[in-house]
């Protein structure tokens, strides 16, 4: 993975047990392809060893702003205009009251407030107890951070290092390795709102036994968590998928086709781009058996009959916003042969402005995918890849198509 490939980050650590979570933190940013430069408070040095932090990031770590090693004695200035982006994880209550007093009596404080602001973005991951973090006090601090311009994450809530349960404790790793991604994609929708369907849909024969396929969601989720990234406000109706829900994006979990068709309908209105991603059952059993359906040793088969699901694309696709052009639709094709003219076809029934065809065999389950984009004046490729660079390639194919 390289999404932060170029980028160099001040990973600065204040006091908090949290400070645990930043080794890992600084451990993905490195894989991610960044270079890390760890700033540590003394209080941070109470909870992590500078040797660890170095030990992970390959640099040596700066802990005071008299450190000699800076030819100018100003690493304040220096590591800020060196800085791509600086993020400060854990962020105390402390700390994020000293950043919004612009007290400077430290190091990390320094080359907070020395910053280019408008080149370099500060973040910060605030960790703390629950009854500090929903203190007033720490509220107004939060809210007139995002005022001046700080990137303010979320903070996750669980079992906290005092025993207490509740809101407070620092995001994990990953989640803001994803949110620091993010930061750096371009926007290009912002300000809309992206309705996504993503995986199967299974349609009930009796309690235990069910019609589905082989859809995993990777690609819608993939597609989710690109439209977020772009900037979007994201609705994301997910079939049964053991999936975890891309950052900031809302999930609605459906089971069957009927399910998922109601879902669309009450997001619809508000949508500006709806992308059916997900593989719904063309036919469920015109009934569901109440109770499981038994063998009874005589060889007979039971006798099914089947009805046809709604279509669900083709509903929204034939309404009054998307025949205006306010909701643009981009359908999903999973062929086995003939992709071309399948998803040609497809396009023309459906009435969709954009459609996107894939070989299921070859993508189903897997991480990587390659596309097929047709639109009404012909098809273009894009090659294989991972599905989430895939879906960031979609996500800006649709945003140069709504102009």
């Amino acid at each position: 993975m390289s999404d932060l490939a170029g980028k160099h980050i001040v990973l600065g650590l204040s006091g908090g047990v949290a400070a645990y979570k930043a080794a890992e933190f600084c451990r993905g940013l490195v894989k991610a392809g960044a270079t890390v430069q760890v700033v540590m408070t003394d209080a941070a040095e109470h909870f992590i060893t500078p040797v660890t932090m170095q030990a992970l990031s390959g640099r040596p770590v700066y802990t005071s702003q008299w450190d000699a090693r800076e030819g100018n004695n100003m690493p304040h200035i220096n590591l800020s205009r060196e800085a791509d982006a600086i993020v400060i994880a854990p962020a105390s209550a402390d700390f994020l009251a000293k950043l919004l007093h612009g007290r400077a009596d430290d190091l990390l404080s320094l080359l907070c407030l020395a910053r280019p602001i408008e080149r370099v973005p500060l973040i910060v991951a605030p960790a703390m107890n629950r009854e500090m973090y929903a203190h007033p006090a720490t509220q107004r601090n939060l809210a007139q951070l995002r005022a001046d311009g700080t990137v303010v994450l979320g903070v996750g809530s669980g079992d906290q290092a005092c025993g207490e349960t509740g809101d407070g404790r620092m995001l994990e790793p990953d989640e803001l390795l994803e949110e620091l991604i993010a930061h750096f994609q371009p926007k290009r929708l912002a300000g809309k709102h992206v309705l996504i369907t993503a995986g199967p849909t299974f349609e009930a024969i009796d309690p235990v036994r069910g019609i589905t396929n082989r859809s995993s969601g990777k690609m819608g989720f993939a597609i989710a968590r690109a439209a977020r990234e772009a900037g979007a406000q994201v609705t994301l109706v997910a079939g049964p998928v053991a999936l975890p829900t891309p950052r900031g994006v809302q999930r609605v979990d459906v089971e069957s086709a009927a399910d998922m068709q109601r879902a669309v309908q009450a997001s619809a209105d508000a949508a500006d781009v709806f992308i059916a991603a997900a593989a719904v059952a063309d036919w469920r059993p015109a009934s569901a058996a109440d109770q499981k359906i038994k063998k009874d040793g005589s060889g007979a088969v039971p006798a099914l009959a089947f009805v046809e699901n709604p279509d669900i694309l083709a509903g929204v696709a034939a309404s009054a916003r998307a025949k205006s052009g306010a909701l643009y639709c981009v359908g999903f094709a999973a062929e086995s042969h003939d992709l071309l003219a399948h998803a040609q076809a497809k396009r023309a029934r459906k009435g969709v402005p954009l459609l996107v065809g894939n070989i299921g065999p070859d993508t189903f389950g897997r991480d990587h995918n390659a596309l097929l984009l047709v639109d009404a004046n012909g098809a273009s490729e894009l090659p294989r890849a991972d599905k989430l660079s895939l879906a960031r390639a979609l996500m800006a194919e649709i945003a140069r198509r709504l102009g």
